[in-house]
């Protein structure tokens, strides 16, 4: 009997052995980026391959072969809003990014095949563009496959691929102007219509001061102790040509700002009425 029960405990132990789970790192993390961009987003989603003192460009990834654009599966991008790249439209939806490294140009790839594990399936009639990137030089090796979005503005922003000493960089841009502008003519239909915001509008997008001061005159008649709103108009007025109107408005900032305790537009004005006198 007591020979049945200690095999019966070998046995248990054995299979609770072969059965038993281990977490390792992943030999290649993956990394996803939600990027804010125009009136949507672009979400970047690829796996990170370590160098571990190998050679890569040309060797580990070979030069003129299609490329996954980091490890395991193909590097995703998704689009709540168009955007144009290499100067093809990409409607909103999910892509991979492919790639084909070279010496002295790489050509990308944005491509429909989000079903594929890496370069698998890959299809050149579901390309949606092609377009090619002037490799640069960087003074840092970087050990991790890396992709981050850099200089993001409001109808611009660049994807910077890098590795080892190896940098590219991909500018996206995207159209804002025409939805915001059917924005703001919808609003002013309404009875609280969007004079501030049509104010920066006109002023930061659409390259018309006059109709800016227009509408940020109507902001500070609408909402008289708003400080922030009067410097901006000010500001408008001196680039304008109009530094006595512009005096005249940081003065009503300044004394809404004093009152409101807010020290930053306090200084602010203190330092445009200088540049005014």
């Amino acid at each position: 009997m007591n020979k049945i029960i200690i095999t019966l405990i070998m046995i248990t132990g054995l299979f609770s052995f072969a059965t038993a789970q281990v977490r390792m790192p992943a030999p290649s993390s993956t990394q996803t980026i939600k990027q804010d961009f125009g009136l949507g987003s672009i979400t970047l989603t690829y796996s990170r391959p370590n160098a571990k003192g190998r050679k890569i460009f040309g060797d580990l990834v070979p030069y003129a072969k299609i490329w996954r654009t980091g490890a395991n599966a193909a590097t995703r991008l998704v689009f709540t809003d168009p955007v144009e790249i290499g100067g093809k439209r990409i409607d909103t939806g999910t892509y991979v990014l492919y790639s084909m490294p070279g010496l002295d140009s790489w050509e990308f790839i944005i491509n429909k095949g989000i079903n594929n594990w890496g370069t698998d399936g890959y299809k050149e009639s579901e390309d949606v563009c092609r377009f090619k990137i002037e490799p640069v030089k960087m003074k840092t090796k970087l050990e991790s496959f890396t992709m981050q979005f850099a200089n993001v503005k409001a109808e611009s922003c660049e994807l910077h691929v890098m590795w080892e000493k190896t940098a590219l960089v991909i500018p996206i841009s995207t159209n804002i102007k025409d939805k915001v502008r059917a924005q703001l003519e919808a609003g002013m239909l309404s009875d609280n219509k969007p004079y501030w915001q049509a104010a920066q509008f006109y002023k930061e997008y659409d390259n018309n001061p006059a109709k800016a001061l227009e509408n940020v005159t109507k902001a500070t008649e609408t909402n008289e102790k708003a400080y922030w709103i009067w410097i901006y108009k000010a500001k408008l007025q001196h680039e304008m040509g109009d530094d006595a109107g512009a005096m005249i408005s940081s003065k009503k900032s300044l004394e809404l700002a004093l009152e409101a305790k807010n020290d930053d537009y306090v200084k602010m004005n203190k330092e445009l009425q200088k540049k005014l006198k």
